[in-house]
This record gives structure tokens, sequence and C-alpha cells, in this order.
């Protein structure tokens, strides 16, 4: 209970201040009657100020905060906290704290620019949609997506082929690029398959974009043991997760943002994507990074 009516503390504490403010010139009876408020509940109100939430973790609050150029949310921040703070808190009460100091992380908004798009019907080998949109994994190297995402700055258009692994929720391999072209995703391919731990056979899903169909792309792949799977055409929600780091990435790292240069975004963005991997902590992951989640369960497979 928060006061002698038990109401919510903050909105009896602002009308109370609102009150006070004005009974020097009108009559205290009429403006308590106007805003609700006995005059018990004023009283209180004007003798228990608000104290603000966990001051000595504020400082460390704002440092987290500010680990992104456009700042993390509340969940990060808990996360954060209790995984290398050693602090006991909840993540409501962290929010509550981030509203008290005025840190706002901003909500994904939609956009009218248009999604990159590779595809150019069946121009080598499709395969079957073998995830049938069943992302979920009990651990990393079982089942991963790829895709390509444009960027446009003033130096002009930038592109990401990520490998994102559905289990550990590691960007396990990538490639930033200004063409989104057969040479990425060999770069790509070489990146994932030095990564690969033995015996592993993950399925690997894309869409049909033509890069994927590659004769060159499909063999690859198939030497290395994995399964290829891709989407549906016109259906972008068959995966949906590497979706989903692409909203997160749009939002923690470009929106707001521009660079004059190729190179300054690449290595900009590549610092992200290992944010992402080393420091970036998952409610999913039960509060681990992604490679702390990955090292942790190939340890327990060995």
């Amino acid at each position: 209970m928060d006061g002698p009516e038990g109401g919510a503390a903050l909105p009896n504490r602002e009308k109370a201040l609102a009150v006070a403010e004005l009974s020097g010139r009108h009559d205290l009876s009429g403006l308590l009657g106007a805003a609700g408020l006995s005059r018990s509940s004023y009283y209180y109100a004007l003798s228990h100020p608000k104290t603000p939430t966990r001051p000595e973790l504020r400082a460390r609050v704002a440092e987290i905060f500010g680990g992104l150029p456009n700042g993390v949310g509340h969940r990060q921040v808990a996360m954060e906290l209790r995984a290398v703070d050693g602090a006991r808190i909840a993540g409501k009460t962290v929010l509550r704290m981030m509203n008290e100091m005025g840190l706002r992380c901003g909500i994904r908004r939609e956009t009218d620019h248009h999604r990159y798009s590779s595809y150019r019907g069946a121009v080598g080998e499709v395969f079957e949609n073998a995830l049938g949109r069943d992302f979920a994994a009990d651990g990393p190297w079982q089942k991963m997506g790829t895709d390509v995402t444009g960027f446009k700055c003033s130096f002009g258009k930038a592109y990401l082929a990520p490998v994102y692994d559905f289990g550990s929720k590691e960007i396990v391999a990538w490639s930033v690029s200004e063409r989104p072209g057969l040479a990425q995703q060999e770069e790509v391919l070489a990146m994932l398959v030095a990564a690969k731990p033995e015996g592993a056979s993950p399925v690997l899903h894309s869409d049909m974009g033509w890069q994927c169909q590659h004769p060159s792309y499909v063999a690859k792949l198939r030497e290395n043991g994995f399964v290829q799977s891709m989407s549906r055409r016109g259906n972008c929600i068959d995966n949906g997760a590497t979706e989903q780091v692409f909203g997160h990435l749009k939002d923690e790292f470009f929106r707001g943002r521009d660079w004059s240069d190729f190179e300054s975004f690449k290595r900009d963005l590549e610092a992200y994507i290992r944010h992402w991997n080393h420091v970036r902590r998952q409610v999913r992951l039960k509060g681990l990074t992604p490679v702390e989640f990955r090292d942790q369960a190939l340890r327990g497979a060995a």
C-alpha cells in the first residue's frame, strides 16, 4: 500500500505537487476535490518524496546503455548487471530505472525501403524447405539461416551476408561487400566451413536466390556436410529467424547513422557483429552470450 488510501504513489504524488503549486491562489478543499485526492493522501504524498530507483547502479546502467550507438533495451541491461556485476535485479526494475533516467531504446518501426532480392527464378538446383519454419534447435551447429540485407549510405550501398546459428544465436560467418554477388557468398562459405566443428551436419536454410542455387555454392555445402534448405518463393517468413536478426541489427547498429566511405562502414559493422557474438546477452540463452552458450554446449557434447 503506497498511502493511506492505497492508491498508486506516482499519480497521487503528481496530483499533490500540482495542488501544492496552486494552493496559494485557490481554495485547498476545492483543489483536492478536483484532483480526486483526500486531505490525508495529499499530505502523505507531500511528506514522502519519490526516491530514485537503485541509485547505486545508475552509472553502470548508463554505461551499459551506451555500449551501442542507439542504446540497448532494458533486458540487455538487466542481463549484463546480473552476469557481470552480480546484481540481483528484475527486468522491470531496470526498465523503471531507465525511464527515470530518460534512457530509451528505439522501438522497431516499419520502413518504406525495399528488401534486396536475389531471386532470378530456377537458375540452378533448388531444394525443399527442410525446416518448415521450425527454427528451434537444442544446440549449436544444427540449424542455420543465411540471407542478404542491404544498407544505403552516403557512399552508396553495402550488403551483409551472414550465417546465423538458430541454436546459439551466433553469427558464425559473414561477408560485408559493396556487391551482393557470388564472390560474397564464396567468402561466407570459406569462413563457415573453417568454423564448422568436426562431425557436424547442420541444415543451412536460405531463400531461392541465384547465388544459393549456383553449382559451386551447392557443391561446396554438399562436400562439407551441410544439408541445404530453401524458402518458398515470396515467403520471407520461411526464413523468419534470420530476418529477425536483420531487424535487431538495423535498430541497434544502423538506424539514424551514416558513413561517408565503405571501409569505415565495414569496420563498424564487423565490430557490431563481434559485439553480438561476444557481448550481447540473450534471454533465450538464459543470459549467456552466443559464444558463451556455444562453448558450453560443445564442451558438454565432447
